[in-house]
């Protein structure tokens, strides 16, 4: 059976622009590896209400899960929840099990929500909270969504708390293979290799340590035996190339 699949979208302005460094989907990314879901594709999209809706319908209508990140904060911007609901088509609203985790947490600093903070517990109808001890504020599962907050700390713990609810499938691994030519030289063999082993992926990296003008090949697969066979056959190709220079 084929792995789970998987997007991610990624809301803030802050990102498009350049002011904050994006993170979540390097961690996500090696999470979903680690456990079988294959992600697919990452989008980044503006704080606008209509866009966010635009692109979850697609995402979701295309992946078997779909992971946002930011926009369920409480100042005027955070607008992912109200866009998660007009998605679904359901109501939203501060949610009893919301406020009571927000207030929880709050009160272990010896503070009370302000309004404001209280936005934070606006839940779309339907929806399963996900849970962090890092802020107290929950995100929350739609259907096959997957609403997080954009903070990298928080994140991190709302994929933690997520991924083993989730079905997956069979981790994805990956074998590397250095080779002291550019890629140009190794084009050839490899595209061979490609298309006698379909079942695997190769990636092709160039580098350049000083004078070495190099190619990293990254295999990858789900099947340990193939994974093997296809690094000898690479390793084979090295020493070809090796002799041939």
């Amino acid at each position: 059976m084929p792995n789970p699949t998987a997007a991610m979208l990624v809301i803030g302005d802050e990102i498009l622009s350049g002011r904050t460094r994006e993170a979540n989907a390097y961690h996500l990314a090696g999470e979903l590896t680690r456990v079988g879901i294959d992600l697919r594709e990452i989008r980044v999209v503006p704080d606008d209400h209509e866009v966010i809706v635009e692109a979850l319908n697609a995402l979701r209508a295309g992946y078997t899960h779909v992971f946002t990140s930011g926009g369920i904060g409480p100042t005027h911007d955070d607008i992912t929840a109200d866009a998660v609901a007009a998605a679904f088509g359901v109501g939203i609203d501060v949610r009893d099990d919301a406020r009571e985790l927000l207030e929880a947490a709050l009160a272990r600093r010896g503070l009370t929500p302000t309004a404001d903070q209280l936005r934070m517990a606006r839940i779309p109808d339907g929806a399963t909270l996900i849970v962090n001890d890092l802020s107290g504020a929950p995100g929350f599962s739609v259907g096959n969504v997957h609403v997080m907050a954009g903070v990298p700390s928080i994140f991190v713990a709302m994929v933690e708390t997520v991924l083993p609810t989730l079905e997956t499938g069979a981790p994805r691994l990956s074998r590397e293979v250095r080779f002291e030519v550019g890629e140009g030289r190794i084009a050839t063999p490899l595209r061979e290799l490609a298309e006698a082993m379909p079942h695997l992926s190769f990636g092709s990296y160039p580098f350049r340590e000083g004078e070495v003008r190099g190619t990293n090949i990254v295999v990858r697969g789900t099947d340990p035996a193939l994974l093997d066979d296809a690094v000898a056959r690479l390793e084979a190709i090295r020493t070809a190339t090796a002799i041939a220079r």
